[in-house]
Formats: structure tokens, sequence, C-alpha cells
């Protein structure tokens, strides 16, 4: 796999824009940035409008900003006309976002066909696969002949109003989705005959497209393009009409916004508040975090508070509790990633978890049983004292079985109350494998050694 190309020179970058891909173009653009912030600003200004959309749309949502913001109306209006439907909806949205009436100005500058489909597109809930598709495509009526589509293809092409065209959408006089050729079937039958003639003799379901419905979920959608290994996918409508075709470009993107949101939330952190200038914005929203994560820390210690005098009269108590605590969090913490990503996947939910949760704890009792013979030993060791390893290696199989059956369990439980099980799952787990490690160990001493 060849390295992203990084060219941190101004001027050098211009000069090799036409050979370079958006993304390195937007990559380049970044580090000029965190060098120079003024050049960063002088340099895309220069970027020729074919080009400047994608780079745009290439660069984190924190410096799009202040694209949108610096750049004119007629530039940001050449940018947009360039791009593919989807994209041009989503700049239109984000400036709009920054500021309405230069939104306004930009739309106004586009032709009467593209403010039409962005209007249509601007219909659609972010959620939904309406929102991710783009309306350009290339289809076909099933009484037109092969031969007069393609020369519509080339001319499509000629023009620059087509990209990525791997099949033919067939539809009828409705345009409701009738069927969909790959083009390296297309190029080996007759051109003179229709798409009637050819779908009659051939089996039913030889052309059967994927399809999704504009109102689907989009990670309802990506599911599909993962489990089916699919490029594209048509978006149809109302009775089946043809709206238009989702890529697997946009698809990258959902998977990719979807791992990071679940990798952030699982560490109480907010993706939307990471990239902000104000760095008090920043600590503050992760201090609501530390602050919940404090008070599960309070409550350990009330436990431990609660054996005081257990300790006092066995001081290696106190050296020992930190692993009987840690490693039950740590064993919770693998339980939770993998249940978490499995439930954002649709591997498991609430109805068939039963075999997940077994198959967790059981995990965790013969880690548990390893783990405790192990510590058992060296605390046995440690300490000259075999009744002192026998505490920390039953605590430890008591925790990590806490940790394998709340590690599993929480996640769906709150999936179950409708709460993202990748945002509150961390805490409650803490909670619980502090509070079970330590009364589990302390008790267990307090009863076997004193």
């Amino acid at each position: 796999m060849s390295e992203q190309r990084v060219i941190t020179d101004a001027v050098e970058l211009l000069n090799k824009i036409e050979d370079l891909h958006p993304s390195d173009i937007a990559y380049s653009l970044k580090k000029i940035h965190s060098d120079n912030s003024a050049t960063f600003f002088d340099t895309i200004k220069k970027i020729p409008e074919e080009f400047l959309g994608e780079v745009i749309l290439e660069l984190p949502e924190y410096l799009r900003e202040d694209v949108y913001e610096e750049l004119s109306i007629k530039q940001l209006t050449e940018a947009v006309d360039e791009l593919d439907s989807d994209d041009a909806t989503d700049i239109i949205q984000e400036i709009e976002g920054i500021d309405q009436n230069k939104a306004k100005e930009v739309f106004k500058g586009l032709e009467e066909e593209d403010q039409e489909e962005i209007n249509w597109l601007k219909r659609y809930n972010q959620d939904e696969a309406g929102s991710y598709m783009q309306t350009e495509l290339f289809s076909a009526n099933i009484k037109e002949s092969i031969q007069d589509s393609i020369n519509r293809l080339k001319e499509g092409k000629e023009k620059d109003e087509l990209e990525n065209i791997h099949q033919v959408f067939i539809i009828n006089d409705d345009k409701k989705l009738l069927a969909s050729i790959l083009l390296e079937d297309l190029i080996i039958f007759d051109f003179s005959k229709t798409y009637e003639e050819i779908l009659n003799s051939h089996e039913e379901n030889k052309f059967r497209p994927f399809v999704v419905q504009d109102k689907d979920d989009i990670d309802d959608v990506a599911k599909q393009f993962e489990k089916y290994d699919l490029s594209v996918v048509a978006v149809v409508g109302y009775q089946g009409m043809l709206m238009g075709r989702i890529t697997s470009d946009d698809i990258l993107d959902v998977i990719e916004e979807n791992a990071t949101e679940q990798m952030y939330q699982l560490a109480g952190v907010d993706d939307d508040f990471e990239h902000d200038d104000n760095l008090f914005t920043i600590a503050k929203k992760r201090g609501f975090w530390l602050f919940l994560n404090l008070g599960t820390a309070i409550l350990a210690s009330l436990v431990i508070g609660l054996f005081d005098e257990t300790i006092q009269s066995y001081v290696a108590l106190a050296i020992l509790m930190p692993i009987v605590a840690s490693m039950g969090g740590n064993a919770g913490t693998q339980t939770l990633a993998v249940m978490v990503r499995q439930m954002a996947l649709g591997d498991i939910d609430f109805d068939n978890s039963k075999s997940a949760i077994k198959k967790e704890v059981v995990i965790s009792l013969l880690n548990g049983l390893v783990f405790a013979l192990v510590i058992g030993l060296i605390a046995w060791v440690w300490f000259d004292k075999a009744l002192l390893g026998l505490v920390i290696a039953m605590s430890m199989i008591i925790n990590l079985f806490s940790a394998g059956f709340f590690g599993a369990s929480i996640p769906l439980l709150l999936k179950k109350f409708n709460i993202d099980p990748a945002i509150g799952s961390t805490v409650l787990l803490t909670t619980v494998t502090d509070i079970v490690g330590f009364f589990s160990f302390l008790m267990l001493a307090k009863v076997i050694l004193l």
C-alpha cells in the first residue's frame, strides 16, 4: 500500500495539484495549517474550482468551518457546482450551520436543476438513506435499446455528468426500478436489442438489483454493504420509484464515523468538542465524565471504609486490593468492548443475548480460575500466609465472574431502555467491578483471616 503523499510547501502543492488525489491535497493542507494558518487560507483560495469542493470535504470539520468563512460566495458556488448532488448538499447544509445568508447566496448561484436536487435531498433526516444518496446515475427505460443507452452514457461521460458508473438501472415508464445490469455484462449483449428483450431471455432473478428504501436507517444500509460486499445500492421511494444510489465511499464514511463515535463514547469523550479551539469547552465536556467517575470512586472508597478495622489488622490487604480491582476492571472492559461492537454490527440484541452472556461469563470464569491460582500462590509466597492466598484467589474468581456478567449485561440493559450502550456502560461497569472486588476481598478476609 502506497503512503499518503505529503507536500508542506504551498507553492509546490499548487504546482502539482493536478497530479494529486483530493485526500492527499487535504492532508498536505492540514500540515500547512499547523505551520501557518495564513498560508493555509491563502493556498486554499488558489485551488482550482474543479478540485476545491472535493478537497474541502476531505478536510476535518474544524477546518471546513473556517474555510467556509474565508472563501468568497463565488468560490464556494463554483466548488459546489462541480460536486455530485449528495456532496453538494452536504456543503450547503454545513454552510447553513455557519452563515445562513452566505448559504442562500451560494445556493442561488447554482443551476436550477442542481437547486432542485439539493432541496430534494435536504428533506431527509441525517440518519436516513436518502440523505446519503446521489441522484446522478445511469438508467435506461426497459423499452430502450442498449445502443441508445450506451450513446447517452458516452455523452454523459464526455460532459463529466457521470462518475463511478458500474451498472445501468432498468426502469419502466413510471420510473419504477425493475433490474440492474453490470456494465461488464452489458457489453456482451446484442446492442440492437432492447432491455426488455434481454430481461425476458434470462432468469427472473438474474439482474435483480440490491435496493434500499429512501427512509431506511443508514446504519442498516451500511450493514448490507458489509454483508454482501456491495459497491453501490439503488435507493427507491414510493412504489419502488428509482430515486438515486448510494456508493461505497459514503458508506465507508458512515462506518468510520460510527466506529469513532463508539471509541470516544466508551472513553467518555465527545468527538463534537475535541477539535474546538476553546480548551475550556473541551475540559468542561471531559470533566462531566470525570465527575461521574469521581462519584463511583467515592462509592468504592465507602465500601473500603466499612472494613477499616480489617485493613488495620492486616496491612497486606491494602497492598493487594488494587490487584483485585484492576483485574476485574480490565476483564469487564474486554467484555464490554466486544458486546458493544457486536451490538453495533447487529450480531447481538436483547432477544438473543442469553448465549452471548453465557459465553462471556464462561470466558471470565476460566480466566478467573487461572489468575486466581497465579495470584493466590504469589500472595502466599509474598506474605508467607496460605489463607491470604486463598482469600485473594476466591475474590479474583468472584470479581472476574461479575466483570463478565455485568460487562455483557449492562450494554444490553441500556439498549433495552433506548440508551446508547457506548455512553453509560463504562461508568456503570467500573462501579460494579470496584465495589464487588473490594467488598468480596475484604469480606472474605474478615471472615477467613480474622
